[in-house]
């Protein structure tokens, strides 16, 4: 029995049918937030670019925790899920930093070669995990992708608390730190998947929008 292109298409959901689907939502709701983060750094608004930084983090934990405790989904469900899921992190842990980076740079030349290690970084270290996935049940090779924004943010805390000249070394010195021990060797606990982790991560969200709205206004 031959399949038609017809039946081929009937057998395919609808792109759009995987919106729907809560750990999916979870995952845009994060996207939404690098918009809203990527925004804030090109207007130069960096209090606010570090609340959608961080809570892009809170978002991309919560659809993986939603998604291990929903039931009745499919495997194409998680196949798409963790695709997509893949896509935005490349965007909110690579190139959102190096928008930022650049940004604060006012976006001088001399931001560009490290705002390209951010974003080469984060493209080589999430094909490597599509490809290879944890090094072992609970540990990833190389730092995590979400440990960039984790840091980032809180190292935020000291621009305009030293001079400026020195913080945007700092802050590339770090970016371009952050973005070696993405593709490096090392080996490093996967934070998301613990219950304490992910109370911690709540809680310094909570603290670090706090800090963030307190200095915008």
């Amino acid at each position: 029995m031959t399949t038609t292109t017809e039946d081929v298409h009937t057998l395919q959901p609808a792109i759009l049918s995987y919106v729907k689907d809560l750990p999916n939502l979870c995952s845009l709701a994060g996207l939404a937030c690098t918009l809203s983060a990527i925004y804030f750094c090109i207007i130069g608004v960096y209090e606010a670019a570090m609340i959608g930084m961080i809570w892009a983090v809170a978002f991309d934990w919560a659809d993986g925790l939603v998604a291990r405790r929903m039931k009745g989904r499919t495997g194409n469900d998680r196949i798409f899920g963790g695709q997509l899921d893949l896509v935005i992190d490349i965007v909110s842990y690579g190139v959102t930093p190096a928008i930022l980076l650049l940004s604060y740079g006012r976006f001088d030349p001399v931001f560009l070669p490290a705002a390209f290690i951010v974003i080469a970084a984060s493209a080589i270290r999430l094909s490597y995990f599509s490809t290879y996935g944890l090094s072992d049940q609970s540990r990833y090779t190389g730092l995590a992708m979400d440990n960039n924004n984790i840091a980032l943010v809180f190292i935020f805390l000291l621009e305009g608390v030293i001079p400026r000249e020195i913080f945007a070394v700092l802050f590339y010195v770090s970016a371009v730190g952050l973005a070696v021990l993405n593709v490096s060797q090392i080996k490093t606990p996967k934070l998301s998947g613990n219950p304490r982790n992910v109370f911690l991560l709540a809680f310094y969200t909570l603290g670090i929008t706090s800090i963030y709205s307190w200095k915008l206004l």
